[in-house]
């Protein structure tokens, strides 16, 4: 079966992840891996995987632009503000992975049927946070209006690399923005913690919601709209589960989830990595499949 060439900007650890995910998914076929670092583990690890090292950033891959036609960023939200339009240029389509948002937001869980993203040429994945909360606030919202809905990831600080590292105020804004745009939330807020403990733990994720009226008469759909979002997540992320039962008093709903990774890269304490790369997984299969059908 024909599969769709895609290349990576990025040899971090979501770069990285990324790539073993690429490698095992049957309708997209990684072929290059673009950085600048040449000591790099991740375009080390590509070239032994049979992708293309590029190490020369994206200049690289403006010279082999047959290489790819969709183009994952896993680099920083300040590098694919430089990126963008260079890729938009070129025809290519970005799925990126930064807190950038420059196209817009996209979560699997939420927006499966969504069938706009196919035709987008960016579509902005918000962060693993937002990856990791946003599907159980909009199964709430779905049932009932949220008012404000607050999250709090909490990650291994061994899984943050240099671009989450640099990407945090980022983070808690995009996180926030598409909160309030894909869950439907009149006002959002996102809190990110970089976990010091030895040995690392998972990825968890609190979600606070206010709601606009009483739940007493809606906890049963609430409860059964947050468990049927849980099977769909975990359709493509296998190790995301509640940590706790869910919490429904009044108007105030708390959801805790957290997320154990595959341990493509890194342990399986990074299920930061999983949740996005593997949503970012999921998006590019959705544009293959699509750009498959166009041809045929």
């Amino acid at each position: 079966m024909a599969k769709v060439k895609c290349a990576i900007i990025g040899s971090g650890n979501i770069g990285t992840d990324l790539m073993y995910k690429l490698l095992r998914s049957e309708t997209l076929e990684p072929t290059a891996m673009i950085g600048i670092d040449r000591d790099s583990k991740g375009l080390a690890l590509a070239k032994e995987h049979g992708l293309k090292p590029i190490y020369t950033s994206i200049e690289g891959f403006q010279e082999e632009p047959e290489l790819a036609d969709i183009v994952f960023e896993a680099t920083s939200a300040k590098a694919h503000q430089s990126n963008a339009p260079i890729l938009k240029a070129m025809g290519k389509r970005a799925i990126d992975l930064t807190p950038a948002a420059i196209g817009p937001f996209f979560v699997p869980a939420v927006q499966e049927d969504a069938n706009s993203v196919v035709e987008l040429d960016n579509v902005n994945m918000v962060t693993c946070g937002g990856q990791a909360t946003i599907p159980m606030i909009k199964a709430v919202s779905d049932v009932v209006g949220v008012d404000y809905a607050e999250i709090v990831a909490s990650i291994s600080s061994k899984s943050a690399g240099i671009g989450t590292r640099q990407n945090i105020d980022e983070f808690t804004v995009t996180t926030a923005r598409a909160i309030e745009q894909v869950a439907n939330v009149k006002e959002g807020k996102a809190i990110i913690i970089l976990n010091p403990a030895d040995p690392p733990v998972l990825m968890r994720n609190t979600i606070h919601m206010q709601l606009s009226e009483d739940a007493d008469t809606h906890t049963e759909n609430i409860l059964a709209s947050i468990e049927e979002t849980l099977k769909k997540v975990q359709a493509y992320v296998p190790g995301y589960r509640f940590k706790a039962d869910p919490v429904i008093q009044g108007k105030i709903v708390t959801v805790s989830v957290e997320v154990e990774g595959n341990g493509d890269f890194l342990p399986t304490y990074s299920g930061n990595l999983d949740i996005i790369t593997s949503a970012a997984v999921k998006t590019g299969e959705l544009m293959a499949d699509h750009m498959m059908v166009k041809e045929y």
